[in-house]
């Protein structure tokens, strides 16, 4: 798979993928949210703050989607280009018979409710259902998660299951709603 790196303009921002000269950017959106990111995500590493472990990752970022196994963006505010404001993250490809990916995301705690993360995520899975050729992207979240329970709802991502421990989130087992969106206009390429 030979694509050009995405670059996503929407109304108020503009999403993709990290950069060397964005590592600084990077680690002062995750310094600045760590206390509210923490509630939802896995406990980070202790090099994840630095320098040395963002600068391997937006490289290890890079060859993954040109390997066609990942596509994680950074958000941007157009008034604010110097500014990430938060991230979206489509892990682990599966192709073949299944043509799935798994959704995470995440936004700057003074950005909520805004209206932001919708229009982001309108227009990245619109990019990875018709760019990217999947079916089906499913998302997953911690059921006191409210905020998130209401913007997968908004986007259409249909309620599958419940899932007891889960994920190890901030240090303990988790419980999760299971949910997933599928590509109606998906076509053998």
């Amino acid at each position: 798979m030979s694509l050009k790196l995405p670059f996503i303009s929407i109304t108020s921002l503009f999403l993709r993928l990290g950069t060397k000269e964005d590592v600084p950017k990077i680690i002062n959106y995750f310094c600045q949210n760590q206390e509210h990111l923490a509630r939802w995500q896995p406990l980070w590493d202790s090099s994840f703050l630095t320098q040395e472990f963002w600068q391997k990752q937006v490289e290890k970022n890079l060859k993954e989607f040109q390997c066609d196994q990942s596509l994680k963006l950074f958000m941007f505010k157009k008034t604010n280009p110097l500014e990430i404001i938060g991230q979206i993250n489509f892990n682990n490809f599966v192709r073949g018979a299944a043509q799935f990916c798994y959704l995470g995301y995440g936004i700057a705690e003074t950005e909520q409710g805004k209206g932001y993360m919708t229009e982001a995520l309108q227009a990245a899975l619109s990019y990875v259902f018709k760019e990217l050729n999947m079916h089906r992207v499913m998302a997953n979240y911690v059921p006191q998660n409210q905020r998130s329970a209401q913007v997968l709802k908004k986007l259409g991502f249909v309620f599958e299951g419940y899932a007891r421990d889960y994920l190890l989130i901030n240090g303990q087992w988790q419980d999760h709603i299971l949910t997933s969106l599928t590509n109606e206009n998906w076509q053998l390429k």
